[in-house]
């Protein structure tokens, strides 16, 4: 495929196509870890790591998987990789596994592997359908890395655990509840659909 389509396929999944604030997927990990900067740096680079290879062998594996038990297969692709990343974050970072907990393992459910690995990763060849995968998962990262220093900056004062804030700061506890996750994700998502990704209007169309 061509490269002007490849940087096609990328710009629809980090901005145009955002699998966050566009098509509204992948919420859960919206509220289960982006209280801490950290924790979520690392669930997004497990997910482009999952989200890119992922699409790239079903790509490669896409004319000999049966129709019928394609999602099996695609599932079964995803845990294998997940798996890898599971066993890397105890391996070497037992801390961060401890606190990231089943959150890991539920990438393999994850909306947006799933949903590219079966919308665009069985019809494309596999080096687009790899750029394809990589662009959703920096999609998905770069917001939740956004949303992830709001809470912890205003939740508990620090950014990647260092004290950022002034010594009498009070720390908004809502911040690193659920219910502040979904209300920092909700401003984030009207501020760009609302602004950065209004249409371009016709020439000659009143203001």
């Amino acid at each position: 495929m061509a490269a002007v389509s490849a940087r096609s396929v990328f710009l629809k999944g980090v901005w145009t196509e955002n699998p966050v604030f566009v098509q509204i997927l992948g919420i859960c990990s919206t509220l289960a870890v982006t209280n801490s900067v950290r924790n979520t740096l690392v669930m997004c680079v497990g997910l482009v790591y999952a989200t890119a290879f992922s699409c790239l062998t079903v790509s490669a594996l896409r004319k000999r998987i049966p129709g019928r038990i394609r999602m099996m297969v695609e599932v079964l692709i995803i845990a294998g990789y997940v798996l890898v990343v599971d066993l890397v974050l105890k391996a070497y970072y037992p801390d961060i596994s401890r606190q990231l907990g089943p959150y890991v393992g539920l990438i393999i459910t994850n909306c947006i592997v799933m949903g590219r690995t079966e919308a665009f990763a069985l019809n494309n060849r596999p080096g687009v359908s790899f750029v394809d995968g990589l662009a959703s998962g920096i999609g998905y990262a770069y917001v939740l890395l956004a949303i992830s220093v709001v809470r912890e900056l205003l939740g508990a004062g620090t950014i990647w655990g260092i004290p950022v804030l002034w010594s009498g700061w009070v720390n908004w506890t809502i911040m690193i509840m659920a219910p502040g996750a979904f209300f920092v994700l909700a401003v984030l998502v009207w501020i760009i659909r609302g602004y950065a990704l209004q249409p371009a209007k016709p020439e000659g169309t009143k203001p």
